[in-house]
């Protein structure tokens, strides 16, 4: 059961952030540039696959796209 829990946090967590990363006209690759991650791990983190992220790392997302860390929580719409 938690399993099945934290895959959909995972989820809606890159699913928020590929949202406001589009909405503020970043490539994937122009995001990982600029909080300084591969560019395998943002696409990791906005595809189905599971990609674990510390809040450290959600704070500079966060701050890269313009919004509290609470925002990733969200349900995708």
């Amino acid at each position: 059961m938690v399993s099945c829990m934290k895959k959909d946090i995972y989820y809606t967590i890159g699913q928020n952030i590929k949202q406001r990363r589009k909405a503020k006209g970043y490539t994937q690759s122009e995001l990982a540039d600029e909080l300084f991650l591969s560019l395998s791990f943002i696409a990791k983190l906005e595809s189905v696959t599971k990609q674990t992220i510390s809040v450290d790392t959600l704070e500079k997302f966060a701050k890269a796209l313009d919004c509290k860390i609470t925002d990733f929580f969200k349900e995708v719409k």
